[in-house]
């Protein structure tokens, strides 16, 4: 079985560097010089320390359930958007991940976390 892996449409985010400080606060996001490995959800690379990322809340699963979902991530400026077929980004593979399958009614069915050297 084959698998894809895309990173978030680096378009939505682009706006948000052009923003000024009170701006991003407005929209609950907060401008920051990455210190360690601040994973970008665009490229599904890391930062490098010194590099500046923008910290925004995004709704990762837009559903009406009760597993409706949103969480902080990290994007950086001018990044492409990861998409590979049978390809794991080497930032999925240094963490322990979260996978999670969810029926046509967007209940959850099934979870497990795994380390992502397994994968």
């Amino acid at each position: 079985m084959n698998f894809r892996i895309r990173g978030l449409e680096a378009g939505q985010f682009s706006h948000l560097f052009a923003l000024s400080e009170a701006e991003l606060r407005a929209q609950g996001a907060l401008r920051k010089i990455a210190d360690g490995s601040c994973p970008c959800r665009v490229s599904l690379t890391d930062a490098t320390p010194g590099d500046e990322v923008i910290l925004v809340n995004y709704e990762h699963h837009a559903v009406a359930s009760p597993y409706r979902m949103r969480f902080a991530i990290y994007v950086r400026q001018g990044e492409k958007t990861f998409d590979a077929v049978d390809a794991v980004p080497d930032q999925l593979r240094r963490r322990t991940l979260a996978v999670r399958g969810f029926d046509d009614k967007a209940m959850m069915t099934g979870w497990e976390l795994i380390e992502g050297i397994w994968l």
